[in-house]
């Protein structure tokens, strides 16, 4: 039951008009038991002394209410005209609640003292003016407090959208690089007279640019199903290098289940076939490697080329190449310093790269 009253007054109180009021009833349910209990001893009638303070409460809520549309009013305005326009309207509500105050001060109480006028409108309206000044401070520093919460959101907003947007940039260059190798090897089995062979290709590409346009970039696929992507990539290759091209693929225990940025492989795999398959007059084997290990994923694309000489393999580390440098950037711009890509020449030959990224699962 508490727990429920309790989400019940949270929920209304996540509105601002709701906290306004709130707040509003409070600080003055405040003001006036403090003012309550500091006249408590001095007052001879409490019930007459209840009156007066709930007509001073009851003023100064309608007051502050007037100043706060006057500050809404302002709150557009230069700086300048913001703050000796606030300063104006809290000085003539401090007068008008003082002039009530004292007028029902001395209708209940008569005058006491001898005190000149002057001093005690003086006192009044410091005080009131104090009061509302107060008032006045936390007015302004919940509402710039508000208004930067809201700019930091917009930011973040903004920020947002911009990487999102560098994501689908990355993710769409692929299609173009990819799309141009492929047409390229079509044209030169046309002009070999291979025309049932390009046929063959054709229809593997517009197989496997369907699957691609058919996911949203911004979403991550299990690594299960980016390798079903890249053999349909690797069925157009086989069409060029028949029996010349093979495949190894080692995926361990949870690693088909996790989540990879969709079409992570093709260019690692294109870059492999590129510098290191079709270098050899016979062919060779990819080797696609998976395993999960201390919450990360680590990924493995291999060949059994001829490698990469040292500087070259230096250029390629620092994104050497349209589809290296894209991968490259979209894992720092997905995983920051949670990723790691690095290049290496395999002990038996051959290229070989190793991909760190945290372990997600759907």
């Amino acid at each position: 039951m508490g727990n429920n009253a309790f989400r019940w007054l949270s929920q209304r109180l996540a509105e601002h008009q709701k906290q306004y009021w709130a707040l509003q009833l409070a600080g003055w349910g405040g003001y006036t038991l403090l003012t309550f209990v500091g006249s408590f001893f001095w007052v001879e009638d409490h019930w007459l002394h209840m009156g007066y303070l709930a007509v001073a409460t009851g003023s100064g809520v309608a007051l502050s209410e007037v100043m706060r549309r006057g500050f809404r009013r302002l709150w557009d305005k230069p700086p300048a005209w913001r703050l000796f326009g606030s300063l104006a309207v809290i000085a003539l509500a401090a007068l008008v609640w003082a002039a009530i105050k004292f007028g029902g001060s001395l209708w209940l109480y008569g005058k006491r003292g001898d005190e000149h006028p002057a001093v005690l409108a003086i006192y009044w309206f410091s005080y009131s003016f104090m009061i509302l000044m107060t008032w006045t401070a936390l007015y302004y520093g919940i509402k710039y407090y508000r208004a930067s919460l809201t700019q930091q959101e917009k930011a973040l907003r903004a920020e947002s959208m911009a990487h999102q947007a560098q994501l689908k940039m990355l993710r769409y260059q692929l299609n173009p690089h990819f799309l141009f190798n492929t047409l390229n090897a079509i044209s030169t089995l046309i002009l070999d007279s291979q025309g049932r062979t390009a046929n063959d290709m054709v229809t593997r590409l517009s197989q496997f640019l369907r699957h691609s346009l058919d996911n949203d970039p911004m979403q991550k696929v299990t690594l299960a199903r980016e390798v079903e992507a890249l053999m349909l990539y690797l069925d157009i290759e086989k069409v060029r290098f028949a029996d010349r091209l093979g495949v190894n693929l080692d995926l361990e225990g949870e690693s088909p289940r996790a989540l990879v940025p969709s079409l992570l492989l093709q260019p690692l795999v294109e870059n492999a076939i590129k510098y290191g398959i079709s270098q050899r007059e016979w062919g060779g084997e990819i080797t696609i490697k998976a395993r999960v290990f201390a919450g990360e994923l680590l990924l493995e694309v291999g060949d059994n080329g001829p490698g990469m000489a040292d500087e070259d393999l230096a250029r390629l580390t620092s994104g050497y190449g349209v589809g290296i440098r894209n991968t490259c950037e979209r894992l720092r711009a997905l995983y920051g310093e949670e990723q790691k890509v690095r290049f290496c020449n395999r002990p038996e030959g051959g290229l070989v790269v190793h991909i760190r990224i945290p372990y997600e699962q759907e």
